[in-house]
């Protein structure tokens, strides 16, 4: 009987130290899997980029230059290392120290870790945290599930699927939440919430066009990772009452986010999955979002918020005038019954026991 690997090195996103933001959703996510497997008994150590805190989380930082962010470059874009690169000194890490561990987890959304699997004497898991976005990349990934699928996870189908893995057999890991650290809020404001990095691929200005028609009050909180995108939008929409409140640690986002009528989602590109989605649900904020990529899977049209059809301001003016209708009970209990902890934990349980850590990777 295979013997669930319980003492686990970890690989976090080459693209900027944990906390900052600049790592998108993958860092809740990381956070989240090293605390609950803490809870059961698993040991982590987490390799992270220099800079990077995440309390109480103990992570080893490592210098070197960081790795452009993959949906900032195109299909063809040719495979790089910076000079002194931290991703190449984490992979190197690992090897050194690869005796000391059952196996590897790694979250670098990155050719490199892929690549230099079947050269390492243990086992690695990748958990892919975005959708296809390279050829390079996508060859890497298919190659890995095609020699050890279960050795690969994907937070939901519809992201598998940008990689032409309609039929891949392995597990899905949605997010979890340590639901105690957010509120149930059922007498909010009046104002709409939109969260996430201020990128082009996020399409903000959608949601800033919406909220230009229906009149409503809209805050913004995220990574300001393109100012000229946020400024371009603001000198486009000037009647829309928006506002940026910064990026923010989860208590204070649940307290803000909790206080908003309504979250809306407006992705230009297909989201692996959407924490902030489940983070909304947890304070009892429902989502207007369109139906492309992972919120598709989360929310249920109708019940915890409103699907549209993807880049339509129109639809989602009509999904924001229909907030009144949807329950925030009902949001709570749906983040309660599917993305809790528990239910994340039991998933990656049921992931890390699926193959022995003595097995022998190979392409």
């Amino acid at each position: 009987m295979a013997k669930t690997p319980h003492k686990l090195l970890v690989l976090s996103t080459p693209v900027g130290p944990l906390g900052t933001g600049l790592g998108g959703g993958v860092e809740l996510t990381l956070f989240n899997m090293a605390q609950v497997l803490e809870q059961r008994g698993y040991s982590l150590t987490v390799l992270a980029p220099q800079g990077s805190k995440l309390p109480p989380l103990a992570i080893d930082t490592l210098p070197g230059a960081l790795q452009d962010t993959a949906q900032s470059q195109g299909r063809q874009t040719p495979i790089t290392l910076p000079p002194q690169s931290v991703l190449a000194a984490m992979c190197e890490t690992a090897r050194q120290r690869q005796s000391q561990f059952d196996a590897i987890v790694n979250f670098a959304y990155d050719w490199l870790p892929f690549f230099l699997t079947p050269f390492f004497e243990i086992p690695i898991f990748h958990f892919v945290s975005m959708g296809s976005l390279n050829d390079g990349m996508d060859e890497v990934v298919q190659k890995a599930v095609q020699s050890h699928p279960q050795r690969v996870t994907f937070y939901t189908r519809t992201q598998a699927a940008t990689f032409g893995l309609d039929d891949h057999q392995g597990l899905y890991i949605p997010s979890g939440l340590d639901l105690s650290l957010y509120d149930f809020c059922d007498r909010p404001g009046t104002p709409l919430a939109w969260v996430g990095r201020i990128a082009p691929e996020k399409g903000l200005e959608d949601a800033v066009a919406a909220i230009g028609e229906t009149g409503d009050e809209m805050t913004v909180w995220g990574v300001m990772q393109c100012p000229d995108y946020w400024d371009e939008i603001r000198q486009r929409y000037p009647q829309a009452k928006v506002t940026y409140g910064g990026f923010l640690p989860t208590e204070a986002l649940q307290t803000a986010l909790g206080q908003c009528r309504g979250l809306v989602m407006t992705s230009k590109w297909v989201e692996a999955f959407g924490n902030v989605a489940i983070e909304a649900l947890a304070c009892g904020v429902p989502v207007v979002s369109y139906r492309r990529g992972g919120p598709a899977e989360i929310i249920r049209d109708g019940e915890t918020g409103w699907l549209v059809d993807p880049d339509s301001v129109a639809g989602l003016v009509a999904g924001i005038e229909k907030l009144p209708q949807l329950s925030r009970l009902a949001c709570r209990q749906q983040a309660e019954a599917e993305y809790s902890l528990a239910a994340m934990g039991d998933r990656l349980e049921q992931w890390l026991s699926q193959s022995s850590p003595t097995q022998e990777l190979c392409h």
